[in-house]
Formats: structure tokens, sequence, C-alpha cells
């Protein structure tokens, strides 16, 4: 029973201690965060998209006639140029076709050659009125008819000819062959699938991609007023450059389904890094804007207010200060609107950061820009553990 009475006791002693002691309020220290200055500078506008290597030409070589294939003259990843010898059709039965033609047009312009020599004979009678004048109509009619026989056997004569052409088959286009799609001895059809070979134009060649509609009137502005876009193409993975090019087609049609239209751009290929139907990251550079405000891209933040940045004020304490971004490389992001060149902003420590806390500058990073690099990614965001969010390498594409 005592114990339980003390212990009582010091229960209430504690409440009352608890409710009327003196509370020590400890201030909250402030933040130490990086800043750095906006700043003027350069900022290349780039659209980033995904590509294909299309070649110039690519044929596939198909027979023009029947017969059986004698001999093949390249070999499977050759390069080849134009005319060159590629395979042969035996061309005995089209040579024999050849001379029965010739023979045909040797024995009707001797028929045309002894017609016309009648008419002449009968042009005199005809004259003299010797003959009857049905006699004659009938000798200018067989002359004509001879004409045509002689243009007939001179038109098959020449058709024999181009058979035996067509069996000598050569390379319309100068380029690398594919694997070998018949042997000798098989006997070909005309227009048989998958036909003789395959010819690919390595070089030069173009590359396909594709840009949103919303991107594409300042494509067509720079392009009507006469500028040859550079475009830069990188590997799958985006850890080298390929070539760069030029900008020299676009497509004449939305596609409706994706809302994006095709452009193709040249490159001369040479050292043959881009392979055909290979897919590329393509970067086409639009324009670069001057004396753009810059600022690096970990200052910049979404969230509630939208895009902000925390802006340092002169009593070492942050305001959260709205923006309108514009285009980035990865590094740094231009400010459209809502801040100025000089001013600073919080780079690092933004995660512990509120409307109007006290800050410590650790150090200070001032933002040089004045030529930023033209390679940019696409668009990504970090969350914080506050809840903003911090801007990525925001794409270029506007």
């Amino acid at each position: 029973m005592i114990t339980a009475i003390v212990i009582i006791a010091l229960i209430v002693l504690m409440v009352v201690h608890i409710l009327t002691g003196t509370k020590t309020r400890i201030g909250n220290p402030p933040q130490v965060v990086s800043v750095a200055s906006a700043s003027l500078g350069d900022m290349p506008v780039i659209l980033n998209a995904l590509g294909t290597v299309t070649p110039v030409a690519t044929v596939n070589v198909l027979p023009q006639l029947s017969g059986y294939l004698t001999a093949v003259g390249y070999q499977e990843g050759q390069d080849v140029s134009k005319g060159q010898f590629l395979a042969q059709i035996d061309p005995r039965q089209f040579e024999i076709n050849k001379q029965q033609a010739e023979a045909q047009l040797a024995k009707d312009t001797a028929s045309l050659a002894q017609s016309r020599s009648d008419l002449v004979r009968f042009t005199q009678l005809h004259e003299q009125k010797s003959i009857a004048e049905q006699t004659f109509t009938g000798q200018q009619f067989l002359v004509q008819q001879n004409e045509a026989a002689v243009k007939a056997d001179k038109a098959s004569v020449a058709q024999a000819e181009l058979n035996i052409e067509y069996c000598h088959i050569t390379a319309p286009v100068a380029g690398r062959v594919g694997l070998r799609l018949v042997d000798p001895g098989n006997f070909v059809t005309q227009s048989i699938a998958p036909g003789i070979v395959t010819i690919t134009t390595m070089k030069p060649t173009t590359v396909q991609f594709t840009v949103p509609q919303n991107s594409l009137n300042q494509v067509l502005e720079r392009v009507n007023a006469g500028a040859k876009l550079p475009v830069t193409v990188y590997n799958s993975n985006n850890t080298k450059q390929l070539a760069t090019g030029t900008l020299f087609a676009l497509s004449n049609q939305m596609a409706t389904s994706t809302g994006t239209v095709t452009l193709r751009a040249t490159f001369a290929n040479d050292d043959e890094e881009l392979f055909p139907n290979e897919f590329v990251n393509t970067q086409l550079l639009v324009d670069t804007m001057h004396k753009a405000v810059l600022v690096p891209t970990p200052a910049v933040l979404s969230g509630a207010p939208g895009d902000f940045v925390y802006l340092v004020n002169a009593d070492q304490s942050v305001s959260v200060h709205k923006v309108t971004l514009g285009p980035s490389d990865g590094r740094h992001t231009v400010i459209l609107s809502g801040l100025s060149a000089g001013q600073q902003v919080v780079t690092d420590g933004t995660d512990r950061l509120s409307d109007g806390a006290k800050i410590k500058v650790a150090t200070a990073k001032p933002a040089h820009a004045g030529s930023a690099p033209a390679a940019a990614s696409s668009a990504e965001s970090t969350q914080h553990p506050s809840g903003k969010r911090a801007h990525g390498a925001a794409s270029t594409s506007s």
C-alpha cells in the first residue's frame, strides 16, 4: 500500500514538472548549401530522335529471262562497281533465236526488194495505161506489207540481241553484294524470288528519323530560310559518335498515328561506320540561343508551384522563385523568364530547404556557360525526399 502511494506521488510530481517546467527552445540552424550564379551564354537547340540507317539504294537483282545459271562472278560481301559482271545464264537458245530472226529478216528484205522492183515496172505500165488500176494498187500494198515485215524482223533481231545481253547479268548500281542467293547449275526463271543477289549502296548513305509535330515549325523555318542543318549520329547506347551530316529532305505528310514527320539526313560514310538498317541516335541542331540566362541544371526543381529555383536572398535566406524553362544540354538549363544573370540559386542541398529557410553557403560555383556542348539528352527528373523534383538533363527540343 505504501509502495503504491509513493509511485502515485512520483507520477504526480513528474506531470506537474512537465506542465509547469520551462521549455528550452532550440532554433533551426542554417542549412549548408552550394550556390551558383546565373550567367549569360549560348545554348544549342537540339532535337533528339531515334533513327535508322537507310541506304541510298538497295537493289535485288532478278533474272529477266529463264535459263540455266552457268557462272557467278562475285564473292559474297564484295564491293562491286556499276556494270560489273555478276552472273551468266546459258545464252545458246537465245543465240539460236537471233539466227532465226536474222534469217527471216534476210528473206523479207529480199521480198521487199523484189516487190519494189515490180512496183517500178508497174508504175511505168500504169502511166501508159497498159495495166489495170487494181493491179497497180495491189502492188503498192504489197510493198507496204513487205516493208512492215522487214520492220518486224528487225525488232525480232533486236529482241534476240537484248535477250543475249540479259544473259550476261551486271550490277545496276555500285555497292556491296550480300550473300549468294542462287548457285551455278540452277534453272532460274524470269523475276524469280529471291533473285540472283542483293546490292546495297554503302556510301554515301542516309539516316531517317522523326521529329514531333510541335517541333516541326522551327525546323521548317530554318530549312525554308536556306539553312543547312547539321545532324550528328551516335550509336544505339549514345556512347560513340559515328558520323556527322546534313539534313536534306523532309517527308510531305505527318504520321497521324504518332504525330511525327520523317526527316532524312545524308552522310558521306567514307569509313562505313553507318551500317544499313542499323538503329542509331540522332541529334539535329536546329538553332543556337545567344546570350541566354543559364543556371546549373540541378538548381531547377519542379513541385506544387511548378518549375522553380531557390533564390538566395541578401539576408542569407532562400525564397521559392518560379521560372520558365527553355532548352537544356544536361549541365545547364536556359531560364526564359523569372531570373536574371547574376542572381544566385541553390544547386546542392535543396531537399532540406523550404521557403524562407536560412542557409550557409559552402562554396560558390559560378556557372560558366560560354559554350554549351551540342549533345543533349532526354528530359529526366529525380524525386527528392522532400517531395520536390529536380530536373535532370532536359531535352533541348521544345
